[in-house]
């Protein structure tokens, strides 16, 4: 029996409730439905175990081999019930569990396995009828869920460290023994800053990822570190509190006179292209893998997206609902004060989440 987490589940639930609606509904910038923009669905993509199908949303979901085969013909009432049946055990459920009674119709619709195959940021593929462009493209969704417990937008790992150096301190191997034996990098960031020593930004550990943030603005590596620093050394969190710290310190030293937003503005794009397609390890070429965009399942269930279209509210959304957050320490090697060449250094993790 498939098994599978809160996340994997939702992105089949998200399946089965566009193919039983047949309809994709926007959201404005605090996730409320915008019942008079949406897509209509003419098909979902989906690979299942190397196999790719078509389903055609009609009264009659219609689905077909790659090579225009007809497979199979099922009412839209059933991927409905099916849709409704999903939500409740996914809310009933913690961890990494498997349905009974769901098994079936998966098998009656040729899936095998509940998460479809996917490459980047894409979760989802289906050509939809755009009514703005006036034509049927085919678009790509990353897909996130409220579901459970909050996903995460830029994922933690040794690669996202920055590497900051400890100026105007000097710590013998027992001073930074006790430092390091502190629970939480504030309480060292405190410990350095009374010993009269400042955290100051050198580089980040992997230079691709450094290159990459400087293809979105050339600053945006010393804004990135601000912002992790000021998490780590005040407790500031939330994205948008930082903007407003950020702002009020300037490290960029923008001219600020006609009160141009330029920290909030620079965060918002690259929030936006960390969630639609760049990576950490591949050269970000500014070509959007998710190009249809964002597909959120909310707490009650509803499936709604951000588009191009909609680019400045989907924008203020992640500004609104993203947060700093530490991940393990031990694992992405982080947190702890080292000595090379005679000077002192730190590393902290860059890792955004939603928040719930």
């Amino acid at each position: 029996m498939n098994k599978g987490n809160r996340g994997e589940w939702s992105e089949l639930l998200v399946f089965l409730k566009l193919l039983s609606e047949g309809k994709l509904y926007a959201a404005d910038s605090k996730l409320n439905k915008l019942n008079n923009i949406y897509y209509d669905i003419i098909k979902i993509l989906r690979e299942d175990s190397c196999e790719n199908k078509e389903y055609y949303y009609d009264s009659i979901i219609k689905i077909k081999s790659s090579n225009g085969e007809l497979l199979e013909e099922i009412p839209v009432l059933e991927f409905k019930e099916k849709a409704e049946f999903l939500l409740e055990k996914i809310k009933e459920s913690k961890g990494s569990f498997s349905i009974e009674g769901i098994e079936g119709f998966l098998k009656k619709i040729r899936i095998s396995k509940i998460k479809s195959k996917s490459s980047k940021k894409r979760d989802i593929s289906m050509i939809v009828h755009d009514p703005q462009a006036g034509y049927n493209p085919e678009l790509g969704f990353s897909i996130k869920s409220r579901l459970g417990s909050p996903s995460t937008l830029l994922n933690a790992g040794k690669t996202t460290n920055f590497i900051y150096e400890l100026e105007g301190v000097v710590l013998d191997d027992k001073e930074i023994e006790d430092i390091n034996s502190f629970q939480f990098i504030k309480e060292k960031i405190e410990k350095i800053k009374s010993n009269g020593g400042i955290l100051k930004y050198r580089k980040m550990r992997e230079p691709n990822f450094e290159l990459n943030l400087q293809v979105i603005d050339s600053q945006f590596p010393i804004i990135a570190s601000e912002l992790i620093r000021y998490f780590y050394e005040f407790g500031i969190s939330k994205i948008s509190d930082l903007i407003l710290k950020i702002t009020d310190n300037n490290p960029c030293e923008f001219n600020q006179n006609n009160s141009h937003k330029f920290y909030k503005i620079k965060i918002k794009n690259f929030l936006i292209n960390v969630a639609l397609g760049m990576t950490l390890s591949k050269v970000w070429d500014d070509q959007f893998d998710a190009t249809g965009g964002y597909i959120i399942v909310k707490e009650n269930g509803d499936v709604l997206c951000y588009h191009v279209y909609n680019r400045d509210q989907f924008g203020d959304y992640l500004l609104n609902n993203t947060k700093l957050d530490t991940a393990s320490t031990s694992r992405h090697n982080f947190g702890n004060i080292y000595k090379e060449n005679g000077k002192f250094f730190m590393n902290l993790n860059f890792q955004i989440r939603f928040i719930k």
